[in-house]
């Protein structure tokens, strides 16, 4: 085979496809869109960021997402300095199925602390002892609990999270019971 011309001919390809091939000419199809502000190392760096956020219990707004786009974007050193837009935030999330939008539920920090399975083994551990100890009967064991005024807690808002989960994700909150 002397030519590319002859080549297209002979596996069915269209000239101008094997000639762009050749030449490094993505295709059409598989190119990135021009309209994405972020690179798609940024894109996949603010995802592990949303991700990481998220298995702490601090799942990022909308808004954060958004701010900490724009800080990558003056990160560049570009001039003007380029940002991105109000629906932003919802077009990334199109784009990563890793990533939805949930809304979030108060969580205290103290709470949370609670479900830790090595506090509540060392906890029952040390029931175990007392009641061992001293001779306390099962019917004389009673559950007493506190209610008070949560302090401190922002209310019920959007938060951006793995799409795995379902339903409300918890949002550790800084602060106490009183």
């Amino acid at each position: 085979i002397s030519s590319i011309r002859e080549v297209a001919r002979r596996f069915n390809v269209p000239f101008s496809s094997l000639r762009n091939r050749l030449t490094g000419i993505e295709n059409r199809s598989d190119l990135r869109a021009n309209s994405h502000k972020l690179t798609e190392i940024e894109e996949e760096s603010l995802q592990k960021w949303i991700l990481s956020m998220d298995l702490r219990g601090a799942a990022p707004r909308p808004s954060t997402v958004r701010g900490m786009a724009n800080l990558l974007l003056e990160k560049r050193g570009t001039t003007p300095v380029l940002s991105v837009g109000e629906k932003w935030v919802y077009n990334f999330m199109k784009r990563r199925p890793l990533l939805s939008s949930r809304f979030s539920k108060r969580y205290n920090y103290e709470r949370a602390k609670c479900e830790d399975p090595k506090i509540i083994t060392e906890w029952f551990n040390l029931v175990q002892k007392i009641v061992l100890q001293y001779r306390i009967d099962p019917d004389d064991i009673y559950n007493f609990d506190e209610t008070g005024f949560a302090m401190g807690l922002t209310a019920t808002t959007k938060v951006i999270t793995r799409s795995e989960y379902y339903g409300r994700r918890p949002v550790l909150q800084p602060g106490n019971r009183e």
